[in-house]
């Protein structure tokens, strides 16, 4: 049986879901582990604080035909991080989520990058785990998903509906990812907390809000590279070494949609 881990990160686009699994991959990098992260958002922005730059996306690439080699669709970014883009067609035309299923088989024709590294890092977005986006589980790439979201109605809405999924696929939540929007995060923190616990899952990592993270972000760099002696950094630093750790994931049980209701009022 493969070592290798296969994570999927899912949350509510504008969530900084992006944001969050680009600094699990440094910091996965920085404690040693080899790291590919793929990005499966059409907006093509998982890899950018980790390169530093945009990189072409490999449906870009496919769709304009020729040949096609693995230093064209894969790019190493911060301490050796493997960065792929998946991308996605052109506004109102396809499928973005089934554009994954494409160009993860068109993949694995071309390069040997997720058979050489400890941890094969899914950033996926959408608000629920529909045919396309779901892709990477149906195929048997992930084993397991983690869900950001904060203490707001909306993120919890889109968390369970993509918990929903995951149950429907059995597929375990290895924990709740809080990103919070709020300066006084004690109320949104004991939300969070509460929407796992109900979830039968954990939250496993409360990120508070801190101007670093966006300063870094107009740098196109990660706060553990920007600001590594910073302690949102050994926050995340933190996640990934939870992430890596192994902890036993459970199916979760999705909140009714009333229950939900009333846990973004409490």
């Amino acid at each position: 049986m493969s070592s290798i881990k296969h994570v999927a990160i899912y949350g509510k686009g504008g969530i900084g879901k992006s944001c969050t699994a680009s600094n699990i991959a440094a910091a996965c990098a920085e404690d040693g582990h080899r790291v590919l992260i793929v990005g499966c958002d059409p907006k093509s922005d998982s890899s950018i604080t980790l390169v530093g730059r945009r990189i072409p996306t490999m449906m870009d690439l496919i769709q304009r035909g020729g040949e096609i080699k693995e230093k064209d669709v894969v790019f190493q970014g911060y301490k050796g991080v493997r960065c792929i883009e998946v991308g996605g067609p052109e506004p109102g035309v396809g499928c973005a989520g089934r554009g994954i299923i494409v160009a993860i088989d068109f993949l694995r024709k071309v390069s040997k990058a997720m058979e050489e590294v400890d941890l094969v890092l899914y950033d996926v977005p959408g608000d629920i785990v529909c045919g396309g986006f779901s892709a990477p589980i149906r195929k048997g790439l992930v084993s397991q998903a983690y869900i950001i979201t904060s203490g707001e109605y909306m993120p919890l809405y889109a968390g369970n509906n993509i918990c929903k999924g995951l149950r429907r696929l059995n597929t375990p939540l290895a924990g709740v990812i809080c990103n919070s929007r709020e300066a006084a995060a004690g109320r949104e923190k004991q939300i969070a907390e509460k929407f796992a616990r109900e979830l039968k899952s954990r939250l496993v990592a409360f990120i508070p809000k801190d101007p670093i993270v966006q300063q870094c972000e107009r740098r196109a760099v990660t706060v553990i590279e920007g600001a590594p002696a910073s302690e949102i950094a050994d926050v995340y630093r933190a996640l990934a070494r939870d992430i890596m750790s192994g902890a036993k994931p459970t199916i979760p049980e999705p909140l009714s949609d009333e229950r939900l209701m009333e846990l973004s009022r409490e």
